[in-house]
């Protein structure tokens, strides 16, 4: 079963693929985009509105910079509002460095879970369990289309793809980047670790 759902998404991953908006059948109602520069710009009335109450995050890139030299602008600020408009928070991460995760669930003073292996549904299930929310009630926001986007689709989560932050690129990501990932703006805003602008890479 889940085979054929992997093999039926592949157009999904596809730049302005549209399968998206179907999985979820409140979608045409709530209107909610499927893609938006930064985790700050997501609109937290837009989210209640459309009857979210449950956020599944990804760190690398959509947060901080797998490098650890760049934040996204507005990210924890962004969090702790949504945290106290009664928004639960689940964070997944493919990310292997376990003192790293440490470091984040302290920070973000969220639940994490690493490594996720996205985008198999094993983890999204958990964190839809943890939060005692369903599917329908959760959005999944990360940068990458094979891992959090697909992984939302999956699960039947609606998805909103941030784009990546600035980070050495894996030989993957040179072959194919574009086709999962969305580049970050050179004329967006670029925080350091220190919450203070930053230069943006060869700039």
């Amino acid at each position: 079963m889940l085979a054929k759902r992997v093999l039926s998404s592949i157009s999904f991953l596809l730049p302005g693929s549209q399968s998206a908006q179907y999985r979820n059948p409140d979608f045409t109602k709530s209107q909610l985009p499927k893609q938006t520069i930064t985790l700050a710009c997501v609109d937290l009335g837009q989210l209640s509105a459309a009857g979210i109450k449950g956020i599944i995050l990804d760190l690398d890139n959509t947060i901080v910079s797998e490098d650890d030299r760049y934040l996204s602008p507005g990210a924890e600020a962004w969090i702790q509002q949504a945290k106290q408009q009664g928004f639960r928070f689940f964070v997944l991460s493919n990310g292997k460095r376990q003192y790293r995760v440490d470091a984040w669930r302290q920070r973000l003073d969220v639940p994490i879970l690493s490594p996720a292996k996205k985008p198999f549904p094993k983890s999204f299930r958990r964190a839809l369990m943890q939060m005692e929310l369903a599917p329908h009630q959760v959005v999944v926001i990360g940068d990458s289309r094979h891992t959090d986007v697909l992984g939302a689709w999956l699960v039947g989560c609606s998805c909103i793809q941030v784009t990546t932050l600035p980070h050495p690129p894996r030989w993957w990501e040179k072959l194919c980047g574009r086709l999962v990932q969305i580049p970050y703006p050179p004329e967006q805003e670029l925080w350091d670790m220190n919450g203070q602008p930053a230069r943006y890479p060869n700039h």
